[in-house]
């Protein structure tokens, strides 16, 4: 068994995203592209965002901490701290309303 806490990765990743020139960084926490469930920790600094893209399978974000907004066409939800998003199965967009933090569990 692996055990991880979450708030200690999603606080690394906010450090790391608040030094990186895109304002992002990201861990892989289990599994992988060879695997069919990926989870990542992502940290995005205010204002930065995860460009519009297509849904590689099912897919959520469960935010950690801080707030942000998911977009997909003329849609959006906002999600802050606790907050579980279904990511639409269609082309979307992440953007930090401020710095935030998210578990992003993907099945293909």
């Amino acid at each position: 068994m692996d055990k991880k806490s979450l708030t200690a990765v999603a606080r690394q990743q906010l450090k790391l995203a608040a030094t990186a020139t895109s304002g992002r960084s990201s861990q892989t926490i289990y599994g992988g592209h060879a695997n069919a469930l990926r989870q990542t920790v992502v940290g995005l600094s205010a204002g930065q965002s995860l460009a519009e893209h297509d849904n590689a399978g099912e897919a959520t974000l469960l935010v950690l901490s801080g707030t942000l907004t998911l977009l997909s066409g003329t849609n959006e939800w906002k999600g802050s701290a606790g907050d579980l998003l279904v990511v639409p199965k269609a082309r979307h967009s992440v953007k930090a309303v401020d710095d935030v933090a998210f578990l992003l569990t993907v099945a293909k």
